[in-house]
């Protein structure tokens, strides 16, 4: 398959970005899964220029660390959040799996959706602001590790043995669909390319930025496994919730190192 089939499904699934998907079967979205951190890579030096052009302009830290954390709200249309609020939902609901996905489908946004959106929201601005307040490298790279890291998340979790919780939507379409070696293999890029660019910034930021990148990963297994045992399976909205919370992870730690 030519990749930039699986490019056009990378980035027309996971952003809002003008590139046509010119193909929805299953080999576009095993090569679409794989090629989903760089669609991460793209949205993450947008949010991290947001970022820098306010601290340029003479804004302070927190300003900058709104505007970084709202650009990849805007390249996803807030499909990501919108999923992170409706599996809080879901969760929330302590209902059977069929009654939990049919509040998932919903469109308002239950009190569980809007408690996470605003903890994971404040918490990821409050984990930028910090590192902006070091020094906007250190902001930048946080915030296109995060981003790379958040989709890493989706790419690890189409592997087989995840089912999709719906015969149809995208978590058919990617479920079980990319190969455990070619995830790992990805991941294991991914992990090298995140501790290169921390040595720009000393071998111990290289080492915190692999370490942000693994708790991350882990942090959105964990959620993943949970979501399994009580949806059956994934959705869109499980992969929206495991980007925002391998990003959130991965910005927090990131934070815990800035000082």
């Amino acid at each position: 398959m030519n990749p930039m089939d699986g490019i056009r499904f990378a980035f027309g699934t996971l952003t809002v970005l003008p590139v046509r998907v010119t193909r929805w079967d299953r080999a576009a979205a095993r090569s679409g899964m794989l090629w989903a951190p760089l669609a991460g890579l793209v949205v993450g030096v947008c949010a991290a220029a947001a970022g820098g052009l306010l601290l340029l302009l003479g804004s302070g830290p927190l300003l900058a660390a709104v505007a970084t954390a709202a650009v990849p709200a805007a390249l996803t249309r807030g499909l990501h959040l919108d999923g992170l609020a409706d599996v809080a939902d879901g969760l929330g609901s302590a209902k059977p799996a069929e009654d939990a996905l049919r509040i998932m489908k919903q469109s308002d946004i239950g009190p569980f959706g809007v408690l996470t959106l605003v903890l994971v929201l404040l918490g990821q601005v409050a984990a930028l602001a910090e590192l902006y307040a070091e020094s906007w490298a250190r902001g930048a790279l946080a915030a296109a590790v995060a981003a790379v890291t958040a989709r890493l998340a989706l790419t690890l979790a189409c592997r087989p043995g995840v089912p999709p919780a719906r015969p149809d939507g995208l978590g058919a379409a990617v479920a079980g669909a990319v190969p455990r070696r070619a995830a790992a293999g990805v991941a294991v890029l991914v992990a090298a390319g995140c501790a290169a660019a921390g040595l720009a910034l000393g071998p111990g930021a290289a080492l915190h930025h692999t370490l942000a990148l693994l708790a991350a990963l882990a942090a959105a297994q964990l959620l993943l496994a949970h979501c399994v045992r009580r949806f059956g399976g994934v959705t869109g909205d499980v992969f929206g919730a495991l980007a925002e919370t391998a990003a959130t992870a991965a910005l927090t730690v990131a934070a815990l190192g800035a000082r």
